[in-house]
């Protein structure tokens, strides 16, 4: 009998443990308002049906603008629904992630960035930094799995020093970055480009650290 119930014990601790081990899903917007959010909320950033939605259709951006987390992640899977649409000037825009805030211009930022636009797509750029891509997907691949003016899924997984990138459910970089001096943690920022009349939407964020 013993035996029994030291085997039923060691069972409810390694279910026990497996489940602490599991950290639970935050939920980054509540779909109501920016609360744990900050960033031009006056003007650029605005909420719609539910929906972050930054940029103009009828105005061109002046410069770059970035929605923050208040709140900074190392490992991490964030998922993220956008929308771009848009047809004059430069249209890109992105989700940066281990990043900071630049203190000049203060409007910028510095970081990795997952970036959206033709180009661009499931691509990984060092935003105001190195200020280059960093790896590049297959053409050919995006062409065959993005919906362009319409709702996409992306994933970005960030495990110490890799991160992968996936685009509707398919892997578009697996990255590992050689130089150590640049930091592994940051706050999510959700970005629309200066210099075109371009309009992105986000929802459904949820992130889970690892």
């Amino acid at each position: 009998m013993t035996r029994y119930l030291t085997l039923f014990i060691s069972t409810l601790l390694f279910f026990a443990c497996a489940s602490m081990s599991v950290k639970r899903e935050e939920v980054l917007f509540n779909g109501k308002n920016f609360d744990g959010w900050e960033g031009d909320t006056l003007k650029t950033w605005r909420i719609e049906n539910g929906t972050i939605v930054g940029g103009s259709l009828t105005e061109t951006v002046d410069h770059n603008y970035f929605l923050c987390t208040r709140k900074s992640y190392g490992n991490f899977v964030i998922r993220v629904k956008f929308k771009l649409t848009g047809t004059e000037g430069f249209i890109n825009t992105g989700v940066q992630f281990r990043s900071k805030r630049a203190e000049n211009p203060d409007y910028e930022m510095i970081g990795y960035q997952a970036d959206l636009g033709d180009g661009y797509w499931g691509s990984l750029y060092d935003e105001s930094r190195r200020n280059k891509t960093l790896i590049s997907p297959d053409s050919m691949l995006i062409g065959k799995i993005l919906k362009p003016g319409d709702w996409n899924d992306y994933e970005v997984r960030c495990e110490g020093r890799r991160i992968r990138i996936s685009l509707n459910g398919h892997q578009t970089i697996d990255y590992t970055e050689p130089d150590k001096s640049i930091p592994q943690k940051g706050i999510i920022g959700l970005q629309i480009h200066g210099g075109g009349k371009a309009q992105v939407a986000y929802k459904d964020l949820i992130l889970q650290e690892l």
